[in-house]
């Protein structure tokens, strides 16, 4: 049976949420709670969690029991990521974590509607569904994945577009990270407007 997933975000499909360490973006090195929710349709070939995509797989869990979960760790800060999080109505899961003192990231394409509470927006645009407005103008933070040499241009592009004060990341696909890499700090140190972001949780051996 389909789920059916309520408008108001009471219930969300919850593929996994964990205590780690965030590895790449502006909050690098940081303890941070990951709820990963499923569902997604931006659909990047090189995505690393192609398991999200389908909302259908993953159970769908009260918002109450995602907070509860949260609220155990000594890092009272969450990162909401997917597949795509803004999918759903994320108005009700953030109000409850702020109400527990607890800070809201979110990792997004922008692809939907900005919806809950947020301390932090990075937003990391794709360009299988390019991203609004109204999500890069709050973005706190602009992550462009480089894949390609023509992926510079592209991040050039969305960089005009976010507000005067978001932090600008290039960060290598990691399947190309030892070619990509290279060309990236060279850029960075023509461009230093723009910041290295690395998945150093790979690194690490971290989820």
């Amino acid at each position: 049976m389909a789920h059916q997933i309520p408008a108001d975000g009471t219930m969300l499909p919850l593929m996994e949420d964990f205590y780690t360490i965030q590895g790449e973006g502006y909050h690098t090195g940081k303890a941070a709670y990951f709820i990963r929710l499923g569902g997604c349709d931006v659909g990047c070939h090189w995505c690393d969690v192609k398991e999200s995509w389908d909302a259908e797989l993953h159970p769908l869990t009260s918002a109450e029991t995602i907070v509860e979960n949260a609220k155990q760790h000594p890092s009272k800060t969450v990162v909401i990521t997917g597949g795509e999080p803004l999918i759903y109505n994320l108005d009700h899961l953030t109000h409850r974590l702020k109400e527990e003192g607890i800070q809201t990231f979110i990792e997004t394409s922008g692809a939907y509607p900005l919806s809950g509470e947020w301390d932090w927006i990075c937003l990391s645009p794709k360009k299988f569904k390019g991203p609004r407005q109204d999500v890069l103008d709050a973005a706190g933070e602009l992550k462009v994945i480089v894949f390609n040499k023509s992926d510079f241009k592209w991040a050039e592009e969305h960089a005009k577009r976010v507000g005067a004060n978001c932090r600008l990341y290039l960060q290598p696909e990691w399947s190309k990270a030892e070619e990509i890499t290279p060309l990236i700090i060279a850029y960075v140190k023509n461009n230093p407007h723009w910041n290295i972001s690395l998945q150093t949780h790979k690194y690490l051996n971290i989820p």
